[in-house]
């Protein structure tokens, strides 16, 4: 194994049938990682006699939004979280009767005999699902039971929030995670389940989930049971995490793209089928890949826009079900076009 990581985090007891994406879920603030500012704010908020805000975190998919809310929320109410705190999936339940009815009955209703910590939560995530009368009412409701409930707010795209919703919370907007916090947490998460890992194996993993920290875990889980029924224990590689994911690695992206500029058509053609039928790898991981690799080549301005141009529509005529063969032989054609495009004098 690679340098190895410490093993700093509070993990829960282990248990048999549970997601790890809540079994490593942050049991307080201190236990998440990044969002420095956010999470010192939050606290600063909680420890002036428990004057917390109305809230509204937004940002990209798994970079932390409701493992931080989750997590103040544990860590304010312990043991009585269940009794003071509601959580809706506003994607699910986003008309304006869950408004009316679930989040009204519930904010309404005055908590007695918690000195301190009597002010309910309400945490509604993917908020920008809910429908534009529902927000309108909800507005309401903040105004109205102010004394009673405090809301928070998750969304991805803020813009869906009505400015009279905006207007009423403290935003928070969320970044995605680096790397380097990223893999902490990964490291963490593998010695504990005492899986093996690579270093680069780490490294892929976040590199395919473009940072979302929910399918990180989840493909930890996932590559986790790949030596289920075995006696070899499993070990967590770049090669591995490609394999399993059935996406190209980069050198593997760079034959194919050293294949078309060099070799025929049909030569190119019978290359790539083979890398799809052997590898698994699919045309539309193809273009992605191949989109990411051409920005750091040194082909000539013209030639570029040229190509990348040929794989955007290749990738929208992928999307609406074109045949997979004849966009694989137009793909190819487009470097040919090129090779030809730069040999002329």
């Amino acid at each position: 194994m690679e340098e190895e990581i410490p093993i700093t985090v509070e993990t829960k007891q282990k248990q048999q049938n549970i997601p790890w994406v809540e079994k490593y879920r942050p049991e307080n603030l201190d236990n998440v990682i990044s969002h420095e500012y956010i999470v010192a704010t939050i606290k600063k908020f909680i420890e002036e006699d428990k004057k917390l805000p109305n809230l509204l975190f937004y940002g990209p998919p798994g970079t932390g939004k409701t493992s931080l809310i989750v997590a103040l929320a544990k860590q304010l109410y312990g043991k009585n979280y269940k009794q003071l705190v509601l959580e809706l999936n506003a994607s699910d339940d986003r008309g304006i009767d869950v408004v009316r009815e679930q989040i009204k009955t519930f904010a309404s209703t005055a908590n007695f005999g918690m000195v301190g910590k009597g002010t309910k939560l309400i945490i509604l995530d993917e908020a920008d699902s809910m429908t534009n009368q529902a927000q309108f009412a909800l507005r309401r409701i903040i105004e109205k039971y102010s004394s009673n409930a405090r809301f928070c707010m998750i969304c991805n795209y803020v813009s869906k929030i009505i400015p009279a919703l905006q207007s009423r919370c403290t935003r928070f907007k969320f970044k995605h995670i680096p790397y380097q916090d990223a893999k902490l947490r990964i490291a963490q998460i593998c010695n504990a389940e005492n899986l093996k890992y690579k270093n680069s194996g780490i490294e892929a993993v976040f590199k395919l989930c473009d940072g979302d920290m929910r399918r990180v875990v989840n493909m930890l889980q996932s590559l986790s049971l790949q030596g289920y029924g075995s006696d070899e224990q499993v070990e967590i590689t770049d090669e591995l995490v490609y394999k399993f994911t059935g996406n190209a690695t980069p050198k593997d992206i760079e034959n194919i793209i050293n294949t078309m500029n060099n070799k025929s058509i049909s030569e190119s053609y019978e290359i790539i089928q083979s890398y799809q039928v052997e590898k698994g790898i699919s045309l539309q991981v193809m273009l992605k890949e191949i989109s990411l690799f051409l920005m750091n080549t040194s082909y000539p301005s013209l030639a570029l826009e040229f190509l990348v141009k040929r794989l955007a529509d290749l990738e929208y005529r992928m999307s609406i079900n074109c045949d997979e063969k004849v966009q694989t032989l137009s793909l190819i054609s487009a470097f040919t076009e090129v090779r030809q495009l730069l040999r002329r004098p």
